[in-house]
């Protein structure tokens, strides 16, 4: 990663160098050819109030990425949405029913037995938080927990229960356990508001409650713990849809995290110590580059963005020693660099036209440009686009004006 950070006098001056950092960042991926978006981030382990994070999807990605029409772009650790409807809910009840619902301690197993969609169903995590103890976070069976929104709504570590932990605490097994009546503060997830005719364990062997309404039969802590589903709805109503990408840049609003445990202040103009306010911005050559690689790549290999590729033009000889295609080739090598193009010159002698085009192709160089007999006999030399495979002739005369012309439009 390359790092930068900022510091400045007050929440107002964090603010102005962190959108000039945004500005920058902006610029620098437009110019890599990269198709990417800035999303809203968590500040994790860094900390602060405010961070942004550039993805550039591709299959490989190891985040996912939340999505609209609308323009809404957030990554799924912090994303946000309006749920979907849950279709074929129970009837509500006056008031919860044990049933019985042996061997059911999976969501699929209940909804099995008892015919209702996992929608349905109330999910329950039990968790014990470092210097607090246990706690019960509450989702709908056909939502998943969001880890990451569940630490920052605790403010600290936790991690799950242990089976026999669920057993002293519940006096039942993991599977059958709920928010009714629960020995422990229960969390639940804002999706669960208003809904009723639920089914959520009984805290019993082998039993299950039926006609659960939240806010009625038990009294939580509302917060947003879900992860955003495909379907969900940002703000604006457009549906979300959930895409991996590679994080290549990230930017943190630090304030005074680390400045005031350090005792970094300066003196304002009343000879008064302040607290300086950080902000710290990352950005990513490595996963770039490898952006780009997975991004732009096709069956024959590599095909470079031109601002990022290792070089800008491959020049491929076809004529051996001692003949004008060879000669030719060596002139318009020294060409092309004196104006500034970094080229790649395949002169191999021991390699065939194939295996040279082919290995042009894996490589990958934005433009293609060959001289060989043919092109000495019609005095033009060949070349083709990498991507799109666009392929063409240039007159010999000029060839080296003309291609670096050509390849300042290329992508």
């Amino acid at each position: 990663m390359k790092d930068a950070y900022s510091f400045d006098r007050d929440a107002e001056g964090l603010e102005a160098s962190y959108g000039l950092f945004i500005e920058a960042y902006d610029r620098i991926f437009d110019r890599t050819g990269l198709e990417w978006y800035r999303v809203e981030g968590d500040v994790g382990m860094m900390g602060g109030t405010g961070a942004h994070e550039w993805m550039a999807p591709c299959a490989a990605g190891e985040n996912d990425v939340a999505l609209s029409e609308s323009g809404y772009a957030a990554n799924v650790e912090i994303a946000s949405a309006e749920p979907q409807t849950v279709d074929g809910l129970p009837a509500p009840k006056p008031q919860p029913q044990e049933v019985e619902t042996p061997g059911a301690t999976t969501i699929e197993a209940v909804c099995g037995q008892l015919g209702v969609p996992p929608g349905a169903v109330i999910k329950a995590f039990p968790v014990i938080v470092e210097d607090r103890g246990p706690l019960l976070a509450v989702v709908r069976g056909d939502h998943r927990l969001n880890e990451i929104k569940l630490q920052n709504t605790l403010r600290a570590p936790f991690r799950p229960a242990e089976a026999e932990e669920v057993r002293e605490l519940f006096g039942a097994e993991p599977g059958y356990i709920g928010p009714v009546g629960s020995p422990v503060p229960v969390l639940a997830d804002e999706a669960l508001r208003g809904l009723a005719g639920l089914v959520a364990g009984a805290n019993k062997p082998d039993l299950h409650l039926t006609g659960v309404e939240p806010g009625r039969d038990f009294d939580p802590d509302w917060r947003d713990l879900r992860r955003v589903e495909p379907g969900d709805r940002d703000a604006a109503g457009s549906p979300i849809r959930i895409e991996p990408a590679i994080e290549v840049g990230n930017i943190f609003k630090l304030g005074t995290r680390y400045s005031d445990p350090l005792g970094a202040r300066y003196l304002d103009e009343r000879g008064k110590e302040q607290l300086i306010w950080m902000g710290s911005y990352g950005i990513g050559p490595a996963r770039t580059v490898a952006a780009a690689i997975e991004q732009f790549a096709d069956e024959q290999g590599i095909s470079w963005p031109r601002a990022v590729a290792p070089f800008d033009v491959e020049l491929v000889t076809l004529g051996k020693p001692g003949e004008e295609a060879r000669s030719l080739s060596e002139g318009l090598y020294d060409q092309l660099r004196e104006l500034g193009l970094d080229v790649l010159y395949d002169d191999r002698d021991d390699a065939s036209p194939g295996q040279k085009f082919a290995d042009a192709e894996l490589l990958g160089c934005p433009l293609r440009v060959t001289i060989g007999k043919k092109s000495v006999e019609a005095r033009e030399i060949e070349f083709q686009v990498r991507r799109g495979q666009e392929k063409g002739s240039l007159p010999l005369e000029g060839a080296a004006d003309a291609a670096a012309e050509l390849w300042r439009t290329l992508p």
